[in-house]
């Protein structure tokens, strides 16, 4: 009686399972009777997962540099005018019409050659090249003359921080030897020094937006002998740029509408956009056929 209560309380494996399994330890054993499964060896899948990952670095290494062939600067100049027009609408939050569009000509952006890079070094060659003939009287003459006012520079570098201001400077001192540049940017720089820079001559201006604006409005800066506007491109560690950092873009944009906007369409100054502006950023928002984000 007692063999027979042990017996009915002992738990009952369900025969489905039990038949699964059967024919699972079946088929291993046909396969092969001595197999024992040990599961993945974790020293062999950290070797193969560090190898996958050398394998990606170097495909994406390897884009990357494919990309950083092609900068903004060197696209056809309509393509560079639309780019500038977009993000101005979307950064102003406006949309201008077919007719207001058509008023801003493709001879008002410069194209820079693609076979001289777009660094500090070769800085000079590329400003030298978009004044043609006319580089050493607009960029290199230290005395003021007739039809020449004070404090009016012929060419005006914009970057987002001071010391990228200084950086592309240095590219620029072969022109700077008779006439000093004008340094206007907040750091380290006080307004009244800069105002008495500007009481003579200044063939080169490079600077930060808030500060030429203010000079500006301050009629400390005149714009009369304005015929060329760097852009200046490059990404900060971050990533970032003159038109992407957000302050500085804001700041951007008030100088140009309160200062530059009108003297574009009338085709009294270029624009130029310099460096550092992949063919990977161009894969992100289209513009005209391409893709380009800023």
């Amino acid at each position: 009686m007692a063999s027979k209560l042990h017996k009915s309380t002992k738990p009952k494996r369900p025969s489905s399972l039990h038949a699964t399994n059967k024919k699972k330890l079946k088929k291993r054993n046909l396969a092969n009777p001595n197999l024992i499964p040990l599961g993945k060896n974790p020293i062999i899948a950290d070797f193969e997962n560090k190898a996958k990952e050398e394998l990606r670095k170097k495909k994406k290494k390897g884009k990357e540099a494919e990309h950083d062939a092609l900068l903004l600067s060197t696209l056809p100049a309509a393509q560079q005018l639309r780019f500038f027009l977009d993000r101005y609408q979307s950064a102003n939050g406006i949309k201008l019409s077919p007719l207001e569009l058509e008023a801003f000509k493709d001879t008002s952006v410069v194209e820079l050659p693609q076979d001289v890079a777009q660094d500090v070094d070769n800085f000079s060659d590329h400003i030298k090249t978009a004044f043609g003939d006319s580089w050493r009287e607009a960029l290199c003459e230290g005395n003021l003359s007739d039809g020449i006012d004070a404090g009016s520079p012929a060419v005006l570098v914009i970057s987002a921080s001071a010391l990228r201001s200084l950086e592309l400077l240095r590219g620029l001192k072969k022109f700077t030897k008779e006439c000093r540049p004008a340094k206007l940017f907040a750091k380290h720089m006080k307004v009244e020094d800069q105002v008495s820079i500007l009481k003579g001559r200044v063939n080169i201006a490079s600077g930060t937006p808030s500060r030429i604006k203010k000079l500006i409005d301050m009629d400390a800066m005149l714009l009369s002998r304005l015929t060329l506007v760097v852009l200046d491109m490059h990404r900060d560690a971050k990533g970032y740029t003159l038109l992407t950092l957000k302050q500085i873009r804001d700041e951007f944009w008030d100088l140009y509408k309160s200062h530059f906007h009108q003297r574009l369409l009338q085709g009294d100054t270029r624009f130029c956009f310099y460096g550092s502006r992949s063919g990977t950023e161009i894969e992100k928002d289209g513009v005209g056929g391409l893709i380009i984000a800023c």
